[in-house]
């Protein structure tokens, strides 16, 4: 009896626990994904400023990207709110599929805000404007690119500290606003030596194309969260640690699945097991199995195993030496690929 409620106490604790660490990581990213709203706010204004100063074409369609940023910045902030939320009855794997809504959101806002820049880069060749007080224009806006800098690389820092694709994509959308903003001073600087104003549109059309890019890249990473598209990276991932680590009892992997929801990684598999284990036996492999996975991935990752017993067949690819009970010689031991641990079929040496 007290092993018993050993047991339970130490799997309550354990739960205890990790709702803990899912509740600090949801408010972490809540909480750095207010201060880049309120961070893009202020940077808008600065380039709103700065255009007025100079009235020129390429910070105006800068001052339109940084719209978008505050935009996405509340969308991305109510999204990081919903996924923060605990599982429920509605919602048995949580909130985080909010994430994905946001990101498509922001990417599709940056893509028009592209478009838009295009537009009237085209329209200011026609219809060129009088620029004034460039200097003052520059350093304004370039104050705005290192913070923007500084912003994004510690939302992508955390986003992928803590698996989550909002402040991932918030982040990557302020490092190319960065970058466009880099070209743009850069652009304006030449302006300024040269006199030859029709650059002011040209430095405005190259980088609205970069922008459009990324808004696309950000777009397909999110619909491919959305339908739960095969993660190849984080597959080839776990393979490989998988293999590194594998143990004798563990004759064949198979059927295995991962979704992401938000800042939680949902795996399942099956594992063929020696047939004759227990189920006490079968499960300490099952436990083996995970604790090496959260290992390597942390607590963010749900774990379902569903065991087999090994079949005739099985062991001509079963490594286990001390096996009392083989009926068959061993031929090969079969290297788990994306391919073969993702088929629903039990692997022999005939079928891999």
């Amino acid at each position: 009896m007290p092993a018993t409620y050993y047991k339970r106490f130490t799997s309550l604790l354990y739960l205890c626990t990790l709702n803990q660490f899912f509740l600090q990581t949801a408010q972490q990213n809540l909480r750095l994904q207010k201060i880049i709203t309120a961070v893009s706010v202020f940077l808008f204004l600065i380039k709103i400023t700065a255009w007025y100063l100079t009235r020129s074409v390429a910070i105006l369609t800068d001052a339109l990207e940084s719209i978008v940023n505050v935009v996405a910045g509340l969308v991305g902030l109510y999204s990081l709110y919903i996924s923060a939320k605990p599982k429920d009855y509605d919602h048995p794997y949580g909130h985080g599929k909010a994430e994905f809504l946001s990101a498509a959101i922001e990417g599709t806002l940056i893509s028009v805000a592209g478009f838009i820049i295009i537009y009237e880069a085209i329209n200011n060749l026609f219809h060129p404007h009088t620029i004034t007080k460039l200097d003052y224009g520059i350093i304004l806006v370039a104050i705005t690119a290192v913070i923007n800098y500084v912003a994004g690389t510690l939302c992508i820092k955390t986003g992928k500290k803590n698996n989550s694709l909002a402040l991932t994509a918030s982040g990557k959308h302020l490092q190319s606003d960065t970058w466009s903003t880099a070209g743009i001073v850069i652009g304006l600087l030449l302006m300024l030596v040269t006199k030859i104003y029709w650059l002011d549109s040209a430095v405005a059309l190259l980088f609205s194309a970069i922008i459009i890019i990324t808004g696309y890249k950000i777009v397909r990473s999110s619909v491919a969260g959305i339908m739960d598209e095969a993660d190849e990276a984080l597959l080839k991932k776990v393979v490989e640690m998988l293999n590194d680590n594998r143990k004798q009892n563990w004759v064949d992997l198979h059927n295995l699945r991962i979704i992401k929801y938000g800042a939680t990684i949902h795996l399942d598999c099956h594992l063929t097991v020696p047939w004759y284990l227990n189920v006490h036996e079968a499960h300490i492999e099952i436990d083996s199995l995970s604790a090496l996975i959260k290992k390597e991935f942390g607590e963010s990752v749900e774990l379902f195993v569903h065991s087999d017993g090994c079949l005739d067949f099985s062991c001509a690819i079963c490594v286990k030496q001390d096996c009392n009970v083989r009926k068959h010689d061993f031929e090969k031991r079969i290297e788990w690929t994306i391919e073969n641990i993702s088929s629903n079929i039990k692997h022999s040496a005939e079928t891999v």
